[in-house]
């Protein structure tokens, strides 16, 4: 086992369709100046050779994967592609990876690469676009909506800028405090996230308002998207009247109370198309739409193609 700085090397693995600025948050990591007893870094691919990254950029690595000694941390960054049958042989790597004691580390959908080599932790961190899939994937391992979950044995992170949050409390559990602090401040960052924070920008931050009312009607669709609610009903858990209400989501979101929910069920829809192998019917009753046709009309009036049409793209056809 690889122990030449405390916590050991950090080796990253690439996996094909990997984001490029997580992996630049990593590599920021080289920058840190904080002496000699911050981790290194060593890139790897499965089989030593590059890898293409989700915008087409094409990365040398280090070394390929199981070249040398079994390194402390391994850090997988994975993209939006699942495991494959072809992919058994980095599978089994992973699975004797975790048994030979590296502390094994999920971004983003390397979290699936996890679960497909029985290494996943008991909950993980799942970034929220590939949570369906994930869930409907792997069943037995609990989703969290956190940014990330870090234990003494491995962890996952969300991804994003997520991973920033995670790098730096790592480092802070190895005693790498000096480093983590010259990223910090690298990154202009105010302070770090703890994992149990909520991966979902809040309302304030996606519309610049902090109004309790508004963000309160909007946590009333979010959790009722299967049974919607009318907007007379919403006005009145809020303690405003419909008017008021009303008024807020023109002011705050430029559109009406019932065009906003119809959004966010039309969105929610979406994903569990692209996702999950749901039937399309059961995908619009569980989103609120009372029927196959009216589910359609809806979708096609929004995105401008049939629900059918949209799983179909999603799967290559």
């Amino acid at each position: 086992m690889d122990s030449a700085h405390p916590g050991g090397r950090w080796h990253v693995l690439l996996l094909p369709g990997f984001f490029d600025g997580e992996a630049g948050v990593l590599a920021d990591l080289a920058g840190a100046h904080a002496g000699p007893t911050r981790p290194s870094l060593q890139w790897v691919s499965a089989d030593g050779a590059p890898v293409r990254s989700a915008a087409g950029r094409v990365f040398s690595v280090d070394a390929a994967l199981g070249t040398g000694s079994a390194p402390a941390t391994l850090f997988v960054l994975g993209g939006d592609e699942a495991p494959a049958p072809a992919d058994a042989p980095l599978i089994a790597s992973l699975a004797a990876l975790g048994k030979a004691g590296t502390r094994l580390m999920a971004v983003h959908g390397g979290v699936f690469w996890f679960a497909a080599a029985g290494v996943a932790a008991p909950a993980v961190a799942v970034h929220w676009a590939q949570a369906d899939a994930f869930r409907e994937r792997y069943p037995a391992v609990k989703v969290g909506e956190t940014l990330f979950e870090l234990g003494p044995h491995g962890g996952s992170s969300a991804g994003g800028a997520a991973l920033a949050d995670f790098v730096l409390s790592l480092l802070a559990a190895d005693g790498h405090a000096a480093a983590g602090g010259h990223l910090a401040e690298c990154w202009l960052l105010e302070r770090v996230r703890r994992g149990d924070e909520r991966q979902r920008a809040a309302l304030r931050t996606q519309s610049g308002t902090a109004d309790p009312k508004l963000v309160g009607a909007v946590e009333l669709m979010q959790n009722n998207l299967e049974e919607p609610l009318t907007t007379d009903e919403i006005a009145r858990l809020v303690h405003i009247s419909r008017r008021q209400l009303e008024r807020l989501f023109r002011q705050y979101l430029d559109r009406v109370p019932s065009q906003y929910y119809l959004e966010l069920r039309l969105e929610r829809s979406r994903q569990l198309l692209r996702q999950t192998s749901t039937s399309i019917i059961q995908v619009g009753l569980s989103c609120g739409f009372s029927s196959g046709p009216h589910f359609s009309s809806a979708y096609r009036n929004h995105f401008g193609l049939t629900p059918r049409d949209e799983r179909r793209q999603a799967r290559g056809g």
